[in-house]
């Protein structure tokens, strides 16, 4: 039996509109691709200051994001400055001076080495428990040094909703 035009485009159509689609996997390889490399971009912008155990940092609530400086660590110990031990804390609170010597020849040191631009940037990383004096001689300090912006690294607690 002879089918009618109709039914043959019928047919056609319920034969094309029964296949399962199919996905192109080229284009999502290239979305996944895309996505990670965003989210690899967008991770390296963020810096992590060193966690130690011994310093414990007050809380604030922050919106700048720290940058790469150098890092001052204070405890309740030791002066640390990029992870070497500088100075010991009881004897820069004993010291008449006010400028700290090594941490002071230290910071010279670091701005010799660093290009002809030099970064004036310091981030002082202090437990919440040390004196405001032996602040006051780590800031004298870079000041002293040439080192004009001080940051105090702090750990950012979340914002309350009436702030």
């Amino acid at each position: 039996m002879k089918m009618s035009r109709r039914a043959r485009r019928m047919e056609r159509h319920h034969a094309r509109t029964k296949r399962g689609g199919t996905l192109n996997l080229i284009a999502l390889v290239d979305i996944f691709t895309i996505l990670v490399f965003f989210l690899v971009v967008g991770a390296s912008d963020v810096e992590i200051l060193p966690n130690t155990k011994v310093v414990k940092l007050p809380e604030s609530i922050v919106e700048k994001q720290p940058k790469q400086t150098i890092l001052i660590t204070v405890s309740g110990t030791d002066i640390i400055m990029q992870g070497r031990k500088i100075a010991s804390v009881k004897d820069v609170l004993n010291a008449p001076e006010d400028v700290i010597a090594p941490l002071k020849s230290e910071l010279e040191h670091q701005s010799v080495r660093q290009d002809s631009k030099a970064n004036s940037d310091i981030t002082i990383m202090g437990d919440r428990q040390i004196p405001y004096k032996l602040l006051k001689k780590i800031m004298v300090t870079c000041t002293q040094a040439n080192y004009s912006n001080i940051f105090l690294a702090v750990m950012q607690k979340p914002r309350t909703a009436g702030q």
